[in-house]
C-alpha cells in the first residue's frame, strides 16, 4: 500500500508525496524549492507517513470487498 499526495499548479504536477520513499520528490525549479521544504519538517513528514497507517491500512479491506 502507497499513499501519494500529488501537488499540480497549471495542470503541471510539481511535487508529490510518496510513502514508499517517505519525502516529498520536486518535478519543477517551484516543486523542487517546495520539496525541500516540506522535507525538512520532519514532524510534517511524520504526519504524512501516519496517514498512511490510519487511513490506508483500516480501509483497505473495504475497498478489495468493493472490487
Amino acid at each position: 500500500i502507497e499513499l501519494i499526495f500529488s501537488y499540480y499548479y497549471n495542470k503541471v504536477e510539481f511535487a508529490r508525496f510518496t510513502s514508499s520513499l517517505g519525502k516529498f520528490v520536486g518535478f519543477t525549479q517551484f516543486g523542487l524549492k517546495n520539496a525541500d521544504y516540506w522535507n525538512s519538517d520532519t514532524s510534517y513528514l511524520a504526519q504524512l507517513n501516519a496517514q498512511k497507517e490510519t487511513y490506508c491500512l483500516n480501509n483497505i479491506g473495504i475497498d478489495y470487498q468493493a472490487a
